[in-house]
């Protein structure tokens, strides 16, 4: 067709080591792409152009999702290439119909439309569309269950395509994709690092690392795309590394004669998660783990209460701070409105957030983790890192609010209520009480309570 030849000669010209990719997506043998590449590498400037030219080839909708609609605006909407090439005026202007900035959409004369979107905001932005294309760019750290919930099952009831592309942050779930995309025929998968691309020479990202810009595990991560650096910013990895090395995730099963305690954090469009675990002697067991959005309070205590009727004991359950604020047009706290649901919470612990999270970082050592049934709790504490100032380029002091905020929060009461998960047992719980109190001794205390123990 002349106009995509004219997009194609006069707008885009591939890198050398872009041409792969390039070809694959033309030829239309694969409808998904994984596309792992270096930081400054073009990716985002190549898929966009992508986008654009399969634009005329089928007439529909086209997505193009960042991890938040805000970084969907900054990175594309009003970003340029590494050669100072603003984005949207790839798009010749005879080919666009109109403009709308508010919801970053592009109508062309064809009838296509490309708008850009944000991970974050899923429900709203994906499901109820029918896009024939999605580009998810920076993958590793867009909610996966915008691939997954949202976009997957469209893509396959009308034949469109999805790409992924990114670069790693830690073993997450872009790192699980691309161990079974890499393996399965339906995938076309890349993986490139700075010695394939060459866009930057080793000794430039060199100086960078010896002034001090960056660390060498963000290089690591960055230009040579390792999965085995932690995420840059993350307050948990490197401890859940220790517990992987010491076999603290893994099975952990439910003791049906111990009693079992939750620890939440509530939320309305934002997920409700809830954590169940036990304290059994010197450790803390984190056997079963839930999490859902856009329900009502009565779906969770409903959860709460089959699992009561399948066995679970319940000691107490911890809420966060904000279980106090009122909600209903009676007047009525959260609290006060899980309690008529059969939901009868603690007076919730109050605890400053990096206070909270230097107390988890020294409880780790205590806790074991099921690896299948807590699954999204071990993603969520892997990527809960602290916010980064693009502009700037530092992070902030304080943790980056996203989907993986929710466990990392329940997991913060839960280790801030752990005082409260001692129980009486007789004679021998009183002497030891008295031996606290007027020796100040700590000894006997289960290690999970106790402050003379070193950090893990």
């Amino acid at each position: 067709m002349n106009i995509e030849s004219q997009i194609h000669l006069n707008r885009f010209k591939p890198r050398p080591y872009q041409i792969k990719s390039c070809i694959a997506f033309e030829e239309g043998k694969f409808k998904k792409f994984i596309d792992i590449e270096p930081r400054r590498s073009g990716k985002d400037f190549k898929w966009w152009n992508l986008i654009i030219r399969e634009c005329f080839r089928r007439p529909g909708l086209y997505l193009y999702c960042l991890p938040t609609f805000s970084q969907a605006r900054s990175v594309i909407w009003e970003g340029k290439a590494n050669d100072g090439r603003n984005f949207i005026d790839e798009i010749p202007k005879e080919l666009i119909s109109k403009i709308r900035n508010d919801t970053m959409t592009i109508n062309l004369t064809n009838g296509s439309i490309i708008r850009l979107v944000g991970s974050d905001s899923y429900n709203t932005s994906i499901i109820g569309s029918n896009p024939v294309g999605i580009v998810f760019s920076e993958y590793a750290l867009c909610d996966e269950n915008a691939y997954k919930l949202a976009a997957m099952p469209i893509m396959k009831a009308n034949g469109g395509f999805v790409a992924l592309i990114s670069t790693p942050r830690g073993k997450n779930h872009l790192y699980e994709l691309y161990q079974i995309a890499s393996n399965s025929d339906d995938w076309f998968t890349e993986f490139l690092t700075i010695d394939d691309t060459q866009h930057i020479s080793a000794e430039e990202v060199k100086r960078e690392i010896d002034s001090g810009e960056i660390s060498e595990d963000l290089a690591l991560q960055e230009y040579w795309c390792s999965f085995e650096m932690g995420q840059e910013g993350s307050y948990y990895a490197k401890y859940l590394d220790k517990m992987r090395l010491r076999g603290q995730i893994g099975t952990v099963s439910w003791e049906p004669y111990h009693k079992v305690y939750t620890a939440w954090d509530l939320g309305i469009k934002d997920p409700t998660v809830i954590i169940f675990f036990q304290v059994i002697g010197e450790t803390v067991r984190i056997f079963d783990y839930y999490e859902a959005a856009d329900k009502p309070m009565s779906h969770f205590a409903q959860i709460i209460n089959q699992k009561a009727e399948d066995g679970y004991l319940y000691a107490k359950h911890f809420p966060p701070h904000d279980i106090m604020q009122r909600e209903s047009a009676r007047g009525l706290t959260k609290r006060e409105l899980y309690a008529e649901l059969g939901v009868k919470f603690t007076e919730p612990v109050l605890i400053e957030i990096e206070d909270g999270i230097e107390l988890v970082r020294k409880t780790f050592s205590k806790i074991w983790i099921d690896e299948v049934k807590c699954r999204k709790l071990i993603k969520s504490l892997e990527g809960y890192r602290e916010e980064f100032d693009i502009k700037r380029k530092v992070y902030k002091g304080r943790p980056l609010h996203d989907h993986c905020s929710h466990g990392a929060d329940a997991l913060r009461y839960l280790c801030a209520a752990l005082p409260k998960t001692r129980t009486s047992t007789g004679a021998d719980e009183l002497e030891k009480r008295y031996r606290e109190a007027y020796y100040g001794e700590q000894s006997s205390l289960p290690s999970v309570f106790r402050t003379d123990l070193p950090d893990y």
